[in-house]
C-alpha cells in the first residue's frame, strides 16, 4: 500500500509539461478519455498534449461533430487532419465540418482527408475549405461533393498539390478544369471512377503536361482501373 502511494505521489510530481509531453504518445481516443478522467491534473496535461500534436486520426473510430470538433479545437499545431468514414458508419455532417471551420488549427493544414464522408455536402466543404488556405493534400473521395466544391477549392487553395476525387460522381470536367487552370501547383489528381469524359484528362494534360492524373490506365488505354489509386 506505501509503494503504491509513494508511486502515485511520484507520479503527481511530474511537471505538467512533462505529463502533456508523455501524453503525446498516447495515440488511442478511448486511452486519453480514461487518462483525462484520472484527475483534474491529468485532465489538463491531456488537453495540453492535444495542443501538441501535429497529426490527428478520426480513421476507424466512431466520432460525431460535437467530440471531433471539440478535440480538434485543443489542437493548436495540427498539420494532418484525417476524419475520413469509420468502420462503424460516418457520423460526421455539415454542422461539423462548420464547427470545425472555426477552429485556429484549419488555416494551418497542409493535409486533409474527408474519404467517404456520405453525410456532408458542398456547403460544409465549401465552409471549412475556405479557410484551409495552406492545404497542399485533400482526399475527399467517395462523397457527394459537385462542382461547387471544387470551385472552392480551386480558390481557396492555392498551395493544393494533390487532389483526390475518387467516385466523386457527381463532379463535371467544367469543375476539374477550372481547378487544374487554379491551382498552379497542383501535381497529382485522382479521377477513379468519374463519370466525365476521357477526353477531359486530355484537356486537363493540355492545360497542366506535367500533371499526373491516377490511375493511368485512363491515359495509357483509355479505360478505368479495377483498382483505386489513393
Amino acid at each position: 500500500m506505501e509503494l503504491e502511494e509513494e508511486k502515485e505521489a511520484q507520479i503527481d510530481r511530474l511537471p505538467m509539461d512533462l505529463l502533456a509531453h508523455i501524453f503525446v504518445f498516447i495515440t488511442c481516443f478511448k486511452d486519453l478519455a480514461q487518462t483525462s478522467g484520472v484527475c483534474r491534473k491529468w485532465r489538463e496535461g491531456v488537453k495540453q498534449s492535444m495542443g501538441r500534436r501535429e497529426k490527428l486520426s478520426f480513421a476507424d473510430w466512431k466520432m460525431d461533430d460535437d467530440s471531433t470538433s471539440r478535440i480538434v479545437r485543443y489542437a493548436y499545431s495540427l498539420k494532418e487532419l484525417d476524419i475520413s468514414k469509420s468502420r462503424w458508419g460516418c457520423q460526421i455532417t455539415d454542422n461539423g465540418l462548420y464547427q470545425l471551420s472555426t477552429a485556429k488549427c484549419i488555416i494551418n493544414l497542409s493535409s486533409i482527408s474527408l474519404w467517404g464522408m456520405t453525410g456532408i455536402t458542398d456547403k460544409g466543404v465549401v465552409q471549412l475549405i475556405s479557410r484551409a488556405n495552406s492545404l497542399q493534400y485533400l482526399n475527399i473521395g467517395g462523397t457527394f461533393i459537385t462542382d461547387e466544391s471544387l470551385f472552392a477549392i480551386a480558390t481557396s487553395c492555392p498551395n493544393l498539390k494533390t487532389a483526390v476525387l475518387w467516385g466523386c460522381r457527381h463532379v463535371t470536367e467544367n469543375g476539374l478544369v477550372f481547378l487544374v487552370n487554379n491551382c498552379h501547383k497542383l501535381e497529382t489528381i485522382n479521377v477513379w471512377g468519374m463519370r466525365v469524359p476521357i477526353d477531359s484528362f486530355t484537356t486537363l494534360l493540355t492545360i497542366r503536361p506535367a500533371l499526373q492524373i491516377l490511375p493511368q490506365s485512363l491515359l495509357n488505354i483509355g479505360t478505368i482501373s479495377l483498382l483505386p489509386v489513393f
